[in-house]
């Protein structure tokens, strides 16, 4: 395998490495979001039944210690709980379009690194194939073959490692912005069943 790669000429270094910063992205990411949705059902029943108590304070802290996106998106919608409704829920949207980054964080850099080792690969074919050229337009490669098939070699192994990283890089670009979407929907919809819950507090307090 590392002659192989050796073969791959100067241009196999660049994917190399995108192939290590791809590979650290795709397990970060994947801790990142196990951890994130670990204990989700449990911290949302924690914190309904602080709500519940108006225990306002302890549920503050409670989303503090906690620290997830979810966490923090339904800390606000309590430490704004004494406004109107209305307020509320335009804070709880601002919260989570700042929790947002957080969770797309790497992806752009991941769908970069996709189309970079595509391209990498490309470049390598092409000058893989320049030098095969060159090689048979000076007739070296009837005194030594080798020079052509080294010349040939390049071309196909930087195309080869490059979509061998492009594609996986690809899937799991996809498949984690597929997830960060769904999880913004569902935590948006936990986040107004705990406003109504509020709304709810607010009106058995004023009847």
């Amino acid at each position: 395998m590392l002659e192989i790669l050796k073969s791959g000429g100067v241009w196999i270094i660049p994917i190399i490495a995108c192939a290590v910063i791809a590979t650290f992205i795709i397990i970060e990411r994947f801790i990142y979001y196990r951890t994130i949705e670990k204990n989700e059902k449990q911290i949302l029943s924690d914190i309904k039944e602080l709500v519940k108590k108006r225990n306002f304070s302890g549920a503050k802290e409670y989303c503090r210690a906690v620290g997830t996106p979810l966490a923090a998106i339904l800390g606000k919608a309590i430490d704004l709980h004494s406004l109107p409704i209305s307020e509320i829920r335009e804070g709880v949207t601002n919260e989570a379009t700042l929790q947002l980054p957080k969770m797309e964080r790497f992806l752009t850099s991941l769908g970069t690194i996709a189309n970079i080792s595509t391209l990498l690969g490309l470049l390598g074919t092409v000058t893989g194939n320049i030098e095969a050229f060159g090689v048979l337009g000076s007739g070296a490669s009837m005194g030594d073959p080798a020079l052509l098939a080294g010349a040939i070699a390049e071309a196909l192994v930087t195309t080869a490692a490059g979509l061998v990283v492009s594609i996986p890089a690809i899937i799991f670009h996809n498949f984690y912005a597929s997830k960060v979407n769904k999880k913004m929907i569902k935590m948006e919809g936990i986040a107004a069943d705990l406003i109504l819950l509020i709304e709810k507090l607010k009106s058995e307090a004023n009847s």
